[in-house]
């Protein structure tokens, strides 16, 4: 063998995709989505009150915004069932995840209207944002780009103008919340029913 052909067999310096260059690859992509994921997050969480509380609260906010960065960007694949376990399921759903977490954090901490504001401000961008159907690869051609945004605005007005009605200790309180219950159901089946439906 030739001093050349000896050369060209050696394998040459490995590339830079080391473990450490691809974990910082995939902590660094998609930054639309992890920027509007992990301002959700801490949104929920009431930084205001959050910054006067004590150093443990301050310790989850900064968790849940490190949780909020790995698990915002959108999971564009076609739905292959790989495993029932349940941390490749949230793995898998965690675009679902983190928003129904922050819906449920931001419940609890009971914010002022103006933060609930921008929660729900956040949380639609980041659902349009990250949602396959409407802008990743998978979604169907030819859909309307315009409807999805309109609609899931006009559900988050909706959903705002609920919950600040002026029917907490009345009678109207369970109805109210029947109701939105039940739209809420019609909403969701007819969603899964438009998604499973053939696109011709």
């Amino acid at each position: 063998m030739t001093i050349a052909g000896a050369r060209a067999a050696r394998p040459g310096p490995r590339p830079a995709d080391s473990r450490a260059a691809l974990l910082v690859a995939r902590l660094t992509s998609r930054v639309t989505d992890r920027l509007l994921g992990t301002a959700l997050a801490v949104a929920a969480c009431d930084p205001p009150a959050a910054v006067h509380a004590s150093w443990l609260v301050k310790v989850l906010v900064l968790g849940a915004a490190g949780a909020a960065w790995w698990a915002a960007p959108m999971v564009d694949a076609r739905p292959v069932l790989t495993s029932m376990r349940w941390r490749a399921v949230a793995a898998r759903r965690r675009t679902t995840v983190l928003p129904a977490a922050a819906i449920a954090v931001a419940a609890a901490t009971d914010p002022p209207l103006w933060l609930v504001v921008c929660v729900a401000a956040l949380l639609l961008a980041y659902l349009l944002v990250t949602d396959a159907w409407t802008v990743g690869v998978t979604a169907p051609p030819g859909r309307p780009q315009a409807t999805p945004a309109l609609a899931a605005a006009a559900a988050t007005a909706l959903v705002l103008l609920a919950a600040q009605a002026p029917v907490v200790g009345t009678s109207w309180a369970r109805l109210l919340a029947s109701l939105v219950i039940a739209a809420t159901t019609v909403c969701l089946v007819l969603a899964l029913r438009t998604r499973r439906g053939p696109s011709g």
